[in-house]
């Protein structure tokens, strides 16, 4: 016999989930979603789009670099020298080109002023750097001599008229290129001894004697003699052989029983070097400081040599 099935079975077979049937192209919504197409990008419409971009990129960047520039003009040049004691070293060589003394050189040099104050300072070579020597030197007298009258165009206010005074200076035939013949010269010559320069002043037959210095500067014992000057830094301009010369014979000047600090710079250039041994000598150097010599000369007014015999001088 067959089974048989209940009406209430039945309908649990019937499905629980119906499904719409798919829509057909008539259908309005099918219309609306087929009218929807996306984009299409290519590389000739993409071309303008990065050329904007870049653009706009190097306008911002170029806007950020100038007001960085302008900020740091603006800066720098609100930077003034002021001739003042309480003025660092730091400070004092914000202004000042390459050949600036570093912070230590300044201070070897500082110290020793401090310490002879009241003293008469000769420097050979302007730079602002300097002018703080005439600030600690208040009772002394502190002479700058330079050979280029730019450099000496300084507001009247940042010297002290008291106790300094710049003089123009020119160094005739002292190119850099003779520096070894007028070595020679200097040597065979007894005009160039310290004793004979001291009774000829300025009309001796030495071709290292500067000519055209001020009279003050030989009537004037000096403490402290500096040599930064003229630059000599290619061999066609002036070099610092008549100065390192003169240094030499006005810091034997006077009774033996003083002495003369004499300070040259650069000295790791040749001809600082060959004429610091040659007339400062090596046995009077008692410090240095990176390119700075600082030598003690004992003063002796009728010296006929500069060194002793048995210093080592150059051939």
């Amino acid at each position: 016999m067959p089974p048989q099935f209940h009406q209430s079975s039945l309908s649990i077979l019937n499905p629980l989930l119906r499904f719409s049937p798919p829509s057909s192209p008539d259908n309005p919504k099918h219309q609306r979603l087929s009218t929807i197409k996306m984009p299409k990008f290519t590389v000739r419409k993409l071309i303008p789009l990065l050329i904007f971009v870049l653009s706009s990129l190097s306008v911002l960047r170029l806007l950020r670099i100038s007001y960085k520039s302008s900020s740091k003009s603006q800066s720098s040049s609100s930077t003034t020298f002021r001739l003042s004691p309480a003025d660092s070293s730091q400070q004092l060589r914000a202004n000042e080109g390459p050949t600036a003394l570093t912070e230590k050189e300044l201070k070897l040099l500082s110290d020793t002023v401090t310490r002879r104050s009241p003293c008469n300072i000769l420097v050979f070579g302007f730079a602002p750097q300097y002018l703080m020597l005439s600030s600690i030197n208040t009772r002394g007298i502190t002479v700058i001599l330079e050979d280029e009258p730019a450099k000496i165009m300084i507001p009247k206010a940042e010297v002290n008229p008291n106790n300094t005074r710049i003089y123009s200076l020119k160094y005739h035939q002292m190119e850099v290129r003779n520096a070894y013949n007028l070595l020679q010269h200097a040597r065979a010559n007894p005009a160039c001894a310290p004793n004979m320069n001291n009774q000829h002043q300025g009309s001796s037959d030495c071709k290292l004697e500067l000519r055209d210095l001020p009279q003050q500067v030989h009537n004037t014992k000096w403490d402290v003699i500096v040599v930064d000057g003229p630059r000599g830094d290619d061999l066609e301009t002036p070099g610092r052989m008549g100065s390192i010369y003169t240094a030499a014979v006005l810091a034997r000047k006077g009774s033996s029983n003083s002495t003369t600090d004499v300070f040259v710079h650069d000295v790791h250039r040749t001809a600082e070097k060959w004429l610091s041994w040659e007339f400062l000598c090596q046995e009077n150097l008692v410090s240095a400081k990176g390119t700075f010599w600082k030598f003690r000369i004992k003063r002796q007014s009728n010296a006929s040599r500069f060194c002793s015999p048995e210093t080592v001088i150059i051939r």
